[in-house]
């Protein structure tokens, strides 16, 4: 029988319960064990300038276990023309036996953060922010490219038929890419899986991809020139105002923004920026880097001048070759579809192909009518998966 439990600020004393937590909740996370990392992840939030604003609240019995947590970070967004400070909900997680006090963590995240802008995947969490008030905007795309076939994905009528009644998901949600599945519960017989790829025909499968890299990119040989970057000089800034002059609504990502997302001291860092350059100033950049142990390549940020179309598909060329030199396996890249992106057919001739059953939703609610507006649809949005909260823990 379940405890009796609160909803109450957090406290330093909670760390090491919230910790024990997270590594019931999420055990196919190997860093959940690591409990620094995830206090080094908040002790960067707070460097940001408005760490004054971050609310954590915890559920907790009477004996002082910790069964729920939710943290919520802010940000500074233009919409509408107008900096506007809204907050992500995030590290959410609950003891199954509290169910109601999971639900209460999230009313108390609405009741104290009158905007919100969030990114999930989880039907339960994203209808539990809808009863609170914020909108389906729409759906980030979902963009990947093989580089070694050792990572094909599995096949779709397996894939459903390891996550009916969320059997193949801890807790019924889905994993991190890339993330080893715990074992399944005693008595389940999942589908046996496809055999290995012998090794010679592995080989020359990803000699195949190699070639084709080459024959698609040459398409795009004579685009703009992309170099590196050591890091975000004034020049940034002045893109920024480019950039949000010409969108509804986007994150502040001017220089010093970038220098603290990306920067010595991130839980990303380090990382690539690639740029491309003009007369008149900075045309487009990309953040990229590689996690799990270099297998999984993501591009965190890519964003251009409104309708430069070939700047975005240079810098994607670019990243790719990147990737491919670093050993990665495969190359993630989820991001709003917006003029100051790549086109869905840019990707298709870099090789790229959609994953529409592993898409992120954009939750969003403001306090301003007109900003709220605004803020409900995806297409007005220039946003990329490394902007906020969903990537700060990524490593």
């Amino acid at each position: 029988m379940a405890k009796k439990a609160k909803v109450r600020p957090y406290e330093e004393g909670d760390a090491r319960g919230i910790g024990e937590l997270r590594a019931r909740a999420f055990p196919y996370l190997p860093e959940v064990k690591e409990f620094s990392f995830y206090e080094t992840v908040y002790e960067w939030l707070g460097t940001h300038p408005l760490a004054g604003e971050i609310r954590r609240w915890i559920a907790a019995t009477d004996d002082g276990e910790v069964v729920g947590h939710l943290a919520a970070t802010p940000l500074y967004y233009r919409v509408n023309g107008h900096r506007v400070v809204a907050h992500s909900p995030g590290d959410y997680m609950g003891h199954p036996d509290y169910g109601f006090h999971a639900l209460m963590l999230m009313r108390k995240f609405f009741s104290e953060c009158e905007n919100c802008v969030s990114l999930d995947m989880v039907p339960e969490v994203i209808g539990v922010q809808s009863k609170f008030g914020a909108v389906d905007a729409g759906q980030l795309q979902y963009a990947a490219k093989l580089l070694n076939v050792s990572r094909l994905p599995m096949p779709a009528r397996l894939e459903r038929l390891l996550s009916q009644e969320g059997q193949g998901f801890p807790n019924g949600r889905p994993s991190p890419e890339g993330m080893e599945q715990p074992e399944e519960p005693g008595g389940y017989q999942p589908p046996r899986p496809r055999a290995p790829i012998p090794g010679p025909v592995k080989g020359l499968m990803n000699g195949g991809l190699r070639l084709m890299d080459g024959a698609l990119g040459g398409a795009f040989a004579g685009g703009p020139k992309v170099v590196p970057v050591q890091g975000f000089d004034e020049s940034f800034d002045a893109f920024f105002e480019k950039v949000a002059s010409s969108v509804s609504c986007v994150v502040e990502k001017d220089a010093a923004f970038l220098r603290w997302r990306y920067g010595p001291g991130s839980p990303q860092w380090p990382v690539t920026v690639l740029v491309v350059r003009e007369a008149g100033g900075l045309a487009g950049y990309a953040v990229v880097r590689t996690v799990s142990g270099g297998q999984d390549g993501y591009v965190l940020d890519l964003v251009t001048l409104p309708g430069r179309r070939d700047v975005a598909r240079a810098l994607l060329r670019e990243s790719v070759r990147l990737f491919r030199e670093a050993g990665a396996h495969i190359i993630r890249y989820r991001f709003a579809d917006s003029p100051t992106g790549p086109r869905s057919s840019d990707l298709l001739r870099l090789g790229f192909f959609h994953r529409d059953d592993r898409r992120n939703t954009l939750m969003t609610k403001f306090a301003d009518e007109a900003q709220h507006g605004r803020a409900t649809s995806v297409a007005r949005w220039s946003y990329n998966i490394g902007d906020g909260e969903a990537t700060f823990w990524l490593r």
